[in-house]
């Protein structure tokens, strides 16, 4: 199953969502080539929504880790939403929940950028 990456605008934001799934390989090099990208492009905001994501494995992890990384390095932040419980609780157990910034929705996701 290949992982679907569309790219949004929304007051400022970029718009990331996901459908299918983030692992090793063609997936998870794809996602952190759009994310490093839309750094490279100066974009501040970014909100990677996870609504439809079937499944994520470690390399999968260790790419959205890498482009929080990157996004802090460039002045940019980027934040996550609509996880589901599974993926939730992958992020408590790896101990990663206090490194993403996660909100229950995309608009409150991009909301959160205007405080």
């Amino acid at each position: 199953m290949p992982l679907n990456i569309t790219n949004s605008e929304t007051n400022g934001t970029s718009v990331v969502t996901l459908d299918g799934r983030i692992v090793l390989g063609d997936e998870g090099d794809a996602l952190r080539e759009k994310l490093k990208n839309l750094i490279a492009e100066g974009k501040k905001q970014i909100v990677v929504n996870m609504k439809l994501i079937k499944s994520i494995d470690s390399a999968g992890l260790g790419t959205l880790f890498a482009a929080h990384l990157n996004a802090n390095a460039e002045g940019a932040s980027l934040k996550l939403c609509n996880l589901g419980s599974r993926f939730q609780e992958v992020l408590h157990t790896t101990r990663l929940a206090t490194v993403f910034q996660v909100c229950n929705t995309e608009a409150a996701a991009i909301k959160s950028f205007s405080h």
